[in-house]
């Protein structure tokens, strides 16, 4: 490799496995020319073999922060401890005391950062933000990062917490004006940054590569009452506050033949909740719970279904701007999909026409009238498929987005 060659270093707190995003960034970046390096955490033990599944690939280097093992890691645990006491108090309430508040292993992963002597830092997730920000000064470099999320409320968790909450407003308003790349996920995200914050952010959506779609459209099987219509959904993490009760309290009034498929990790209380709920509604099937799987491999692996769920609520605020890497999967696929009427998914829908479905998740009712009306029309059912996959190889894959992502870089590092 060449000394002139530039080189990127991409940051998040969180597994790499669990930022796909990162990895589609990271890999765009080494197709471009240049040098990269992750530098990433390790909190969650489960996805330490989804991690190792990216990797014999990968053409970009990784270096990880261990959360779990170790007397450094419970160190930093205790600092943490401390700095979010003091992070409410406005004379202690500096940048550095915020990152640390947010995550434990912030300003080490930072100094981590720093000795790779990177031109640009791109961070993910907020603590991404402060730990990128950190690098770049000592790096004398650019700074950028990516607002997957809107984290000033992004979870109820986080914003009844006020240590979290303090913090998230700290880090942003102090290094977002830094950034000399911004990204959002979505429109609604980009838009709200630029009002809250006065920052302008290119929208960079969460699409997947061509290369994860399935060889040829998919035909699933016919439904009866022996073969149900499959609906799939996934995420990392199965869990509260992502719209599942509400969609079986929906299930619970259709009349077609349905089983719900939820893949991703899921807590043993969190699975017995759910299977309780769907025994009180007496649904036909309960739910079925498939394990996790690589994000490049989840495109195949949904294409079979018959329609793919996309259940994001209004509240928090974040929800309802967002638009997750499942909305493009399902595109991907060639799944047509059940959006909720978030102010999100209420756009997007208007955007993928015939592949999309678009329901009031408060309305339980309404939303079985809606599968039912849509798999009693096999005709329909036929065109929604062909639209998600034109839809799929045309626009919303990554080929067609990644420009909108390196071209800023690469003016940037010219």
């Amino acid at each position: 490799m060449s000394d002139a060659q530039k080189t990127v270093c991409l940051l998040t707190a969180g597994h790499v496995s669990s930022t796909p995003r990162l990895v589609r960034e990271a890999e765009a970046l080494c197709a471009a020319g240049y040098r990269v390096h992750v530098v990433a955490g390790r909190s969650f033990r489960p996805a330490d073999e989804l991690d190792a599944a990216l990797l014999p690939h990968a053409r970009w280097t990784l270096e990880r922060l261990d959360s779990l093992n170790g007397p450094a890691a419970a160190l930093r645990k205790l600092q943490q401890r401390a700095a979010r006491r003091l992070v409410r108090k406005a004379p202690f309430a500096t940048p550095a005391l915020a990152a640390l508040a947010h995550y434990a292993g912030a300003l080490a992963q930072a100094r981590l950062a720093a000795r790779l002597r990177a031109d640009l830092y791109l961070g993910h997730q907020l603590a991404g933000l402060a730990m990128a920000a950190f690098a770049a000064r000592e790096a004398n470099a650019f700074l950028g990062f990516d607002l997957e999320d809107y984290h000033d409320a992004e979870t109820v968790g986080a914003m009844n917490d006020p240590a979290l909450s303090v913090s998230a407003r700290i880090i942003q308003a102090t290094f977002l004006p830094e950034c000399s790349h911004l990204t959002a996920a979505s429109p609604l995200i980009a838009r709200q940054y630029e009002q809250v914050y006065g920052v302008k952010a290119a929208t960079v959506l969460n699409l997947y590569p061509l290369a994860d779609a399935p060889p040829a459209p998919v035909v699933p099987a016919p439904i009866s009452a022996d073969s149900p219509a499959v609906l799939t959904w996934f995420s990392q993490t199965v869990g509260p506050g992502r719209g599942l009760e509400s969609v079986l309290r929906a299930l619970a009034l259709v009349r077609t033949p349905i089983e719900l498929q939820l893949r991703g990790h899921v807590a043993p209380a969190y699975q017995a909740a759910l299977l309780q709920l769907a025994g009180e509604l007496r649904l036909a099937r309960p739910p079925r719970f498939l394990p996790s799987a690589p994000p490049h491999e989840l495109v195949r692996l949904v294409a079979g279904a018959h329609l793919g769920l996309s259940l994001e609520e209004r509240t928090p605020l974040n929800r309802d701007l967002c638009l997750p890497n499942k909305n493009f999967a399902y595109v991907l696929a060639g799944l047509p999909q059940l959006l909720s009427a978030t102010q999100a998914h209420t756009a997007l829908a208007a955007e993928l026409g015939e592949a999309a479905l678009l329901g009031d998740l408060g309305e339980p009712a309404q939303v079985a009238t809606l599968l039912d009306d849509y798999f009693a029309d096999s005709a329909r059912q036929t065109r929604a498929r062909a639209a998600a996959w034109t839809l799929g190889q045309t626009r919303f894959n990554w080929e067609h987005e990644r420009g909108a992502f390196l071209r800023p870089v690469q003016k940037l590092l010219k």
